[in-house]
């Protein structure tokens, strides 16, 4: 019954980059939107950015704009995130979901199984 499987997560230098992807199998028109929100130790799971499968509309969370890009190829179901410069800050679990589209991670109906990345000081 995973329908979201998500990959590239890992162990990074501070400043380095990596690329996360996530691919839909089952997708409906009830998710308008694909994305990833992430948790790190300690905290809340928090938003990091969503693209519409409609227009390709972009949202990203303060923290990572303008060191995270989030793309999508509406052929295959998959959206991609690649994050460059990254920092401490971003260690965490990064999940994928499909859903509204919206910041709210309980608004959304389908989940990944999360991939680890962990940035090295």
């Amino acid at each position: 019954q995973v329908q979201l499987v998500e990959s590239g997560g890992g162990l990074v230098q501070a400043g380095g980059s990596l690329r996360l992807s996530c691919a839909d199998s089952g997708r409906t028109s009830r998710n308008y939107a694909m994305g990833w929100f992430r948790q790190a130790p300690g905290k809340e799971r928090e938003f990091v950015s969503t693209i519409s499968w409609r227009d390709g509309s972009t949202h990203y969370a303060d923290s990572v704009k303008g060191r995270f890009t989030i793309s999508r190829d509406n052929a295959k179901n998959t959206a991609y995130l690649q994050m460059n410069s990254l920092n401490a800050e971003d260690t965490a679990v990064y999940y994928c979901g499909a859903g509204p589209g919206g910041i709210r991670w309980t608004s959304w109906g389908y989940w990944g199984q999360g991939t680890q990345v962990t940035v090295s000081s």
